[in-house]
């Protein structure tokens, strides 16, 4: 095993969470109890007979037992007195506060029950009894024997929608890959999964009405690098990047999504956002100009990435995409976007300004809000509800829309006070393209968001009616995401902290405690081959400048309990090295970088960080 991950478990693994297990999210009342329950060749599974659903369930349990214990267990449908025995049971009397998702967990040294309401319960139950399972793994070999401590765990959810959302258009990930990001929310206890399939950069659905969409809109020009940095598209370039989910493959993911109790929420970005749309069909465009898919190059306010409200054909458009998406997603939702929608082009555009006039339209917001109404009533005709990003607050929001707030809690608050549905996603806590730690040592982005910082949140405002508010969610816009891998880094832990957050009892969250599991989580994260980061035990270094103008760095990391030792002459810090006290470092003049790294005792647990001064001086300025 290396250094590093002794090191790891030695911090997470002092204190609580060698008797209590480290189960995320939370469980609302988890009751430790004596001994365990060993998993042998005497254990059976009891499933009853004539439930389908709880067949596959248990099947999927006897499959997870057999990783660790290399042997099936038997399945009966009935128990007797005799049998060692893991009992799956429907219960629809059980109380669980009410709660579908809800169920409760026994363990005792002879008996293993999981009981709830509705087949959701059983599901949720069964990725903590999966929990249990691998945290009480005392080795990655199969066939060892394995055991689940006495426990009694009652549990259901804080929050309805607990969702994460993938933007697939900015880079196009592939069919299997989605289903694997499902699966892994599935562990975790997220119940949506927020689909985000058309943006300026592809369009990810095949609409049989419209096959230029994917034709032209789901393809760019290949590039790398920094995203805006790009250089546009050039003069017979091909369009070679990209791809997009035949509606087979839309069907089959929300199968897959449907048999792990999530539910797949589609969005069709409109009326911004809408470029690769307007590739395929430059008519929807107030201007008709003929324009590429963009790459990742700046054209906010070069190119018109907006659809003409002022034009009966944009609306027959998404009447009929919205008919083809409605009749493949099951769900009560459409996500439309509504997002960061110039309004330059509405503004230049005679046709249009002149179709507000005869509407009585006095603002380009009030355009927007004509528009979202009528894509409201397209979605209610298809028994659909809207779901749109705040910008839909803008000019009068739509009779029934629900309102995802994104630029912080405001709009969410504004939109529950106003009586309607809201989802709490505010970018400074979840959004989960930031940088997890210091520039210096993560891939590159352009904000940050450290762990903590995602853990430590309310996503119910006080003040407002809680029952209006559905959920959370952690959103990853995928710009700077080219990869799977690296989707999964920018994933976790932050989401393991939105699960507790969405999950669990308010009163039953705690940092402290929080840190103490991540490790043990780390362990289950690498079986399950799901890449994350380890920057909360990395070094941040903020600097300014003093009324001396002396440069000034502070360290900090967001695990507790770590030493920082740094140095000023270009060697690699050691625990023999100046340690951090919690005071700011002076840097002095003739100092053209700072080293530092945290510890756990004499060993490192966080990459090196070389600040150079320049870096530094930067960050003092702004």
């Amino acid at each position: 095993m290396p250094i590093y991950l002794c090191v790891l478990i030695f911090i997470c693994h002092t204190g609580r969470a060698q008797t209590k297990p480290a189960i995320i999210p939370e469980p609302v009342s988890l009751i430790q109890g004596k001994g365990v329950f060993v998993i042998d060749k005497n254990t059976s599974l009891i499933i009853p007979s004539g439930h389908a659903e709880l067949a596959t369930l248990g099947s999927r349990l006897n499959d997870w037992i057999s990783l660790q214990t290399g042997q099936m267990l038997p399945v009966k449908n009935k128990t007797t007195a005799s049998d060692h025995a893991i009992r799956i049971v429907l219960n629809p009397a059980l109380k669980t506060s009410g709660n579908d998702e809800g169920y409760e967990l026994s363990v005792t040294e002879h008996e293993v029950k999981l009981q709830a309401r509705k087949t959701a319960g059983i599901f949720y139950g069964l990725q903590t009894l999966r929990q249990l399972l691998q945290l009480s793994a005392k080795g990655d070999k199969q066939g060892e024997q394995s055991s689940l401590p006495a426990v009694e765990i009652i549990d259901y959810p804080r929050l309805k929608w607990r969702g994460l959302m993938l933007d697939v258009s900015r880079h196009f990930f592939s069919k299997d890959f989605v289903k694997k990001y499902i699966d892994d929310m599935a562990r975790y206890k997220f119940n949506v999964f927020h689909w985000h399939l058309t943006d300026d950069q592809g369009w990810r659905i095949e609409i049989k009405s419209f096959p230029r969409l994917t034709e032209v809109g789901a393809w760019r020009v290949p590039r790398t690098g920094q995203w805006w940095s790009f250089e546009p598209p050039q003069k017979n370039e091909k369009a070679t990047y990209g791809g997009y989910y035949t509606q087979e493959d839309v069907k089959e993911i929300i199968a897959y999504a449907k048999e792990r109790h999530i539910t797949v929420v589609p969005e069709i970005d409109v009326p911004g956002h809408s470029l690769a749309a307007i590739a395929s069909y430059p008519y929807l465009s107030a201007t008709g100009y003929i324009y590429p898919v963009n790459p990742g190059s700046k054209f906010y306010d070069i190119d018109d990435n907006t659809l003409n409200p002022a034009d009966e054909r944009v609306y027959t458009f998404l009447d009929k995409v919205f008919t083809e998406v409605a009749a493949l997603f099951p769900g009560d939702y459409i996500h439309i976007g509504g997002d960061e929608c110039t309004k330059l082009f509405w503004q230049r555009s005679a046709v249009v300004q002149d179709f507000m006039k005869k509407q009585g339209i006095k603002t380009e917001q009030e355009l927007q809000s004509y528009f979202i109404k009528r894509v409201e009533k397209i979605l209610k005709k298809k028994k659909k509800k809207l779901i749109g990003w705040d910008e839909i607050l803008e000019g009068g929001l739509a009779p029934e829309a629900i309102v995802m707030s994104w630029r912080g809690m405001d709009g969410g608050i504004e939109s529950a006070k106003q009586g309607h549905q809201v989802i709490l996603t505010p970018n400074n806590h979840t959004y989960l393209d930031l940088y997890q730690g210091d520039p210096l040592l993560e891939p590159d982005t352009y904000d940050m968001l450290r762990l903590q910082k995602t853990y430590q949140w309310n996503p119910v405002p006080p003040g407002i009616d809680s029952t209006l508010v559905l959920g959370g969610q952690g959103n990853l816009w995928t710009e700077s995401v080219p990869s799977g891998r690296h989707a999964e880094y920018m994933t976790w832990p932050r989401s393991l902290a939105l699960s507790e957050v969405f999950w669990s009892p308010a009163a039953k969250q705690s940092w402290t405690y929080f840190q103490e599991k991540l490790t043990p989580q780390f362990k289950i994260l690498d079986a399950a081959q799901i890449s994350y980061s380890k920057a909360a035990f990395d070094v941040l270094a903020t600097a300014k400048f003093d009324q001396q103008k002396q440069l000034l760095v502070d360290l900090g990391t967001d695990i507790d309990g770590l030493d920082i030792y740094y140095t000023l002459d270009n060697t690699n810090p050691d625990a023999s090295s100046a340690r951090y006290s919690g005071t700011s470092i002076i840097i002095p003049k003739s100092s053209y970088q700072l080293r530092a790294q945290s510890f756990k005792g004499n060993i490192a647990v966080g990459k090196l960080l070389i600040a150079p001064r320049e870096v530094l001086t930067k960050r003092a300025g702004d």
